[in-house]
């Protein structure tokens, strides 16, 4: 009897672990819920050159490459998910642009740079800044409710990050493809 059939495993594909290096899709042989570029797609076919494919996948469980979805966004905002008590967006934010000066009264903010450079400011008082910070690939910026905050772009590119907040911050399927949709959407609710 094969080592699969021991474990329990009746096929190599079943087991989680399995790993075939020529496979670069492993993934979705075992998750039924991953999405990647090339689910439902010609070989050839990308999903960003058919118009904006990435919408709200909430509240069904998703999988997704993150860095490569954030990187790929040209929206200023879009909500990748949404639940009762988190949400995932995607926000790009153009050189010498920045998200805004805002405060999320009852929701903690999470915010992972992708690529790209920036400065964020933090404070409890509107324009009154105890926290500053350079941040860039890779880095982390934590958000506690009600604090003032605002994200600069220094950098010659974009800045591409995604942003997780608890509990949910916008609406089900927001898309704001850009800062001033976004700012006049924010003023109507």
């Amino acid at each position: 009897m094969n080592l699969y059939r021991q474990l329990g495993y009746y096929h190599q594909w079943q087991n989680p672990m399995y790993y075939n290096r020529y496979d670069n899709n492993w993934c979705n042989d075992w998750n039924p819920h991953y999405y990647n570029w090339k689910n439902n797609l010609g070989d050839n076919e990308n999903p960003y050159n058919r118009g904006n494919v990435l919408k709200d996948f909430g509240p069904q469980p998703f999988v997704i490459n993150i860095e490569q979805a954030a990187k790929k966004n040209n929206n200023f905002r879009i909500a990748l998910w949404t639940g009762n008590h988190l949400q995932v967006t995607l926000m790009n934010i153009g050189v010498g642009e920045d998200i805004g000066l805002e405060i999320h009264p009852t929701s903690d903010q999470l915010l992972h740079i992708e690529d790209g450079q920036g400065l964020v400011q933090m404070g409890k008082n509107k324009g009154i800044y105890d926290f500053q910070a350079n941040v860039y690939d890779d880095y982390v910026i934590v958000i506690p409710a009600g604090t003032w905050h605002n994200l600069t772009n220094t950098g010659n590119k974009p800045i591409k990050l995604y942003s997780i907040y608890a509990p949910p911050q916008h609406p089900y399927g927001t898309v704001h493809e850009t800062k001033a949709i976004a700012m006049a959407s924010e003023n109507h609710y």
